[in-house]
């Protein structure tokens, strides 16, 4: 008696001793309204669920106490209850159907892309994000930016710890924003709670979901499939932001695609193509080759001092552009353009003591690209 008198104090009083900002006890009601609607269904759902069972237990402890052995109660005898069994049979059947009306109405909204005011593409790569505006010429990965030093504990991990990522998605409020989903690899699962949108990425087809934002405002999320080791690292970044400064993003990216796709004929220096190759390496090979190129053998061999890396260029731009079949490593064809493969190709033949002092040109890996 004194242990439960104990226990009971204790549970009563643990939502004040605890700091709630640190908890979500519930789902979010998130910034769209499909997010709205999802959150009243829950609510609504959830109070039903607990009326039930207040009825039910409330009704099982009642007899249990009243028509106890200890006070000389008799069990009652009957079968084939005609009544009994159209009550117990009905009132499930009508609770059913109140909770599936406004459930399908939901449903039916959240799947519901038509009439987009803007299409996104979205592909799932281990382990990062590729988006593409679509008819806009805009497209860029998305790659966890949390510092190494972090990872690896020996800096102190911030609040937003493994959520933070160099390009995010940027989109407009108060438009309707259409997503095609696939992967280039493995199956992922594209989640930003706060928006509703939870759908999974998977190789050879494509799913459809949408999104119309209400507030501007920064969004996180992560890729909610296990889709292999480096699955947490694999965060979700959305900026929504207002349409008149989403219309000068767009057209500033579109300006810098453009001069990107220029500069694929010009000749490039070794300085510009370490320090670009640099950048590229940093964002999209380091979660499979590592810093300082050291690898993860035998999946993701070591870069520095790879003899056939530096004996053979033609091979080390084969298989960047390529990738290898049947193993873990991608085709970045389609992923990197001409200007940033040539530049890590660079990066990773002059880096870590390979020093082969090799320069690859944007209009050479241009050519093998294309055939």
């Amino acid at each position: 008696m004194r242990a439960l008198r104990y226990w009971s104090t204790y549970i009563a009083v643990l939502p004040f001793l605890v700091p709630t900002a640190s908890y979500a006890w519930n789902m979010p009601i998130g910034v769209t309204d499909v997010s709205g609607d999802i959150y009243r269904l829950h609510m609504t759902i959830f109070w039903i669920c607990v009326a039930i069972g207040l009825l039910v237990f409330g009704a099982m402890f009642y007899s249990l106490f009243r028509y106890r052995h200890a006070k000389g109660a008799k069990a009652a005898h009957f079968h084939e209850n005609t009544l009994v069994e159209v009550l117990w049979t009905a009132i499930p059947v009508l609770i059913l159907v109140a909770m599936a009306v406004p459930a399908t109405a939901t449903l039916k909204q959240m799947y519901d892309p038509s009439d987009a005011d803007l299409d996104v593409m979205i592909t799932g790569q281990q382990w990062r994000w590729r988006y593409e505006y679509m008819g806009e010429n805009v497209a860029f990965t998305s790659s966890l930016s949390t510092p190494r030093v972090q990872i690896s504990g020996e800096e102190k991990r911030g609040e937003t710890y493994l959520l933070d990522v160099d390009n995010p998605l940027v989109l407009p409020v108060n438009r309707k924003v259409r997503f095609l989903m696939t992967s280039d690899d493995v199956i992922h699962s594209w989640w930003v709670p706060e928006l509703a949108v939870k759908q999974d990425a998977v190789p050879g087809f494509i799913n459809e979901n949408w999104v119309r934002i209400n507030e501007p405002g920064i969004y996180r999320g992560q890729c909610a499939e296990l889709c292999g080791m480096d699955h947490g690292f694999m965060p979700v970044v959305v900026h929504a932001i207002e349409e008149k400064a989403f219309d000068e993003w767009i057209a500033e990216r579109k300006a810098a695609a453009e001069k990107e796709i220029s500069g694929i004929d010009r000749d490039w220096k070794l300085a510009e193509l370490m320090e670009r190759g640099q950048a590229t390496y940093e964002a999209i090979c380091v979660s499979c080759h590592q810093p300082g190129g050291k690898g993860s053998p035998p999946a993701f061999p070591a870069l520095a001092g790879n003899e056939q890396l530096i004996a053979d260029q033609a091979w080390h731009l084969d298989r960047v552009i390529n990738g290898v079949s049947g193993a873990a490593m991608p085709a970045f064809r389609d992923t990197l353009n001409p200007v940033e493969i040539a530049a890590v190709v660079t990066y990773t033949r002059n880096a870590w003591g390979n020093d082969t002092g090799d320069v690859v040109q944007p209009s050479v890996v241009a050519e093998q690209v294309d055939q």
